[in-house]
């Protein structure tokens, strides 16, 4: 557990700041894929959510930036929202699921809410859930966990915290949408943070797979 940071390979600032916040809660030191040099590659990162799960695609990323970073500890995860109603979609295709791939960032996420609100227009079951398969990778094993939390899809967007689909999902242990909580709330609730620390346990007990 100890050494040098652990390295989190995200590119998204939201995401960052949710786990630089529930790391340092736990005392462990991360740093970005930014911080250790590693330049984006678009293309070859978005080849490697190729996967039908999100354990897959958590695995997945964390063995390719392990590669890349020989000797360092690599965190990653693939989480997204499966909704009732379309049969568990988005899921591991939340990001692109609008299938405007010339856009990211907060323009991205707009493009996935408009059309989340399109399907749901007059649909009368609304229950969803937020997903998330973290991953850890040492470059020879490897771990993964899992978190949800449930709650279900609101009419019009609400809060002005979070990303993705967080305005749009209304947290059931939370009693508002995930954009309304503070990042210390969700740093208790989010399926983010459950998975998260599920994946700690995991490591500290040496629940460990060779890679």
């Amino acid at each position: 557990m100890l050494g040098a940071p652990w390295v989190l390979a995200s590119r998204n600032a939201g995401k960052l700041r949710e786990l630089r916040a529930l790391f340092g809660a736990r005392g462990i030191d991360v740093v970005d894929l930014r911080d250790v040099g590693v330049a984006e590659d678009t293309v070859a990162e978005d080849a490697i959510e190729a996967y039908e799960s999100f354990e897959e695609n958590a695995v997945a990323k964390a063995r390719y930036f392990s590669t890349l970073l020989p000797g360092r500890v690599v965190v990653a995860d693939d989480s997204g929202l499966a909704v009732e109603a379309l049969g568990g979609a988005p899921g591991v295709k939340s990001k692109r699921w609008s299938g405007r791939t010339e856009l990211s960032g907060a323009d991205l996420d707009a493009a996935n809410n408009a059309l989340l609100a399109e399907r749901m227009r007059g649909v009368a079951d609304r229950r969803a859930r937020f997903v998330c398969a973290a991953a850890w990778c040492d470059g020879r094993d490897v771990a993964v966990a899992r978190g949800e939390v449930y709650g279900h899809i609101v009419e019009s967007p609400r809060g002005g915290n979070g990303f993705g689909y967080d305005p749009r999902v209304f947290i059931d242990e939370l009693g508002m949408t995930m954009a309304e909580a503070t990042v210390a709330e969700k740093g208790v609730v989010s399926h983010r943070a459950r998975a998260f620390a599920a994946l700690l346990a995991a490591v500290r007990a040496g629940r460990l797979v060779g890679a």
